[in-house]
């Protein structure tokens, strides 16, 4: 029960912060991207604050034997670099750059513009989805 109501509260604040900074606007994203243009800089910061907070809970993490509400982290066991991820990195970009959301302020945008976020994230289930029936071969 403590670990839903932690998620459910890091959903929240997370949400929260994506409002905030008006990540949750897919107008803002592009603008970054529009380096000859009117070229918006909010994402910068916000990447900027998203790397001390990762630096500081790597600190923590490796500080500590488990995580609060777990019995243990669940860290990547791979630093392996290949194809795939590269791949899927920039597949993830143009997607992010065309469309201007990425899955969290996507999903976070359920609440405020429904019917733009709905075809987003029914679009995104889709690619999943697509990628667990040709990942299975």
């Amino acid at each position: 029960m403590i670990r839903a109501i932690t998620g459910l509260l890091s959903g929240i604040v997370f949400g929260f912060g994506l409002a905030l900074s008006g990540m949750m606007n897919p107008a803002r994203v592009r603008g970054f991207l529009d380096l000859f243009g009117q070229w918006d800089p909010t994402l910068a910061f916000v990447m900027g604050g998203a790397i001390l907070a990762m630096a500081l809970a790597w600190l923590f993490q490796a500080q500590t034997d488990k995580p609060a509400c777990a019995s243990q982290y669940h860290l990547p066991d791979t630093k392996h670099i290949d194809g795939r991820l590269i791949g899927g990195a920039a597949l993830f970009g143009i997607g992010w750059g065309l469309g201007g959301l990425c899955p969290g302020p996507g999903i976070a945008s359920l609440a405020t513009q429904f019917v733009p976020a709905l075809i987003f994230v029914a679009s995104m289930l889709l690619g999943m989805t697509f990628f667990r029936l040709w990942n299975r071969g």
